[in-house]
């Protein structure tokens, strides 16, 4: 993989755990699971940061919508073996929790992620609780993460002025930073999630604890 822009690195230095993800992907959301579950084992705390990636970008549109029309050739078994595994993650990671693929509604995950960059940016102190309660929203709710009123409810759940969603989605400019982001991933390499990156390595995948911990501390 190219230069990441510094991502993998904090202000003074320090490797950093980068993840980029989108709110869509199931295997994220078991992805954050098992990621949870090794910062659980570990003694000292990891800086991780966060790389939105757009899961359906190649059928997004001029206008910035989606396209369904668009052929990804993902076929009932493609989607059939994604069900096996993700009911063989949820049950290894146990995350019980979780809703299958079938019970989550179809939603475009741009306005989520567009909520989740402004407070990154703004109010970074609640940042990780937004994204966590995002997932959650889609995950385990069931909710359509990109209505405008569940966003602000989830916005709301965490402590922030329910107009924080607002303010994200009428800056136009969200909107723009995030395809920049969404670029900068392709740029750097990145063709699917959770891709996990520190230092010069990376794992590609809902990839277990003990993985985690061989890419972070090479054991």
């Amino acid at each position: 993989m190219s230069d990441s822009a510094g991502e993998t690195e904090t202000d003074d230095g320090r490797e950093r755990l980068v993840v980029y993800s989108d709110h869509v992907c199931p295997f994220c959301y078991l992805g954050r699971t098992s990621l949870a579950g090794y910062r659980a084992e570990r003694d000292d705390p990891l800086d991780v940061g966060w790389h939105p990636y757009d899961l359906r970008g190649h059928k997004r549109g001029p206008d910035g919508e989606i396209d369904d029309s668009v052929e990804d050739g993902k076929d009932e078994t493609y989607f059939d073996q994604v069900r096996e595994n993700v009911a063989r993650l949820r049950e290894e990671y146990d995350a019980g929790e979780m809703l299958s693929i079938d019970d989550v509604p179809t939603v475009d995950s741009l306005d989520a992620q567009r909520v989740s960059l402004h407070v990154r940016e703004e109010r970074p102190a609640a940042w990780a609780t937004l994204d966590d309660a995002l997932f959650e929203a889609l995950w385990v709710d069931g909710r359509d993460v990109g209505d405008p009123e569940v966003l602000a409810d989830v916005v709301a759940s965490v402590g922030l002025p329910a107009g924080v969603a607002r303010e994200a989605l009428d800056d136009e400019s969200t909107r723009e930073r995030l395809l920049d982001q969404f670029a900068a991933a392709r740029r750097y390499g990145v063709t699917g999630v959770p891709t996990f990156v520190y230092g010069d390595h990376a794992a590609r995948g809902a990839v277990p604890p003990a993985h985690l911990r061989r890419l972070v501390e090479g054991v």
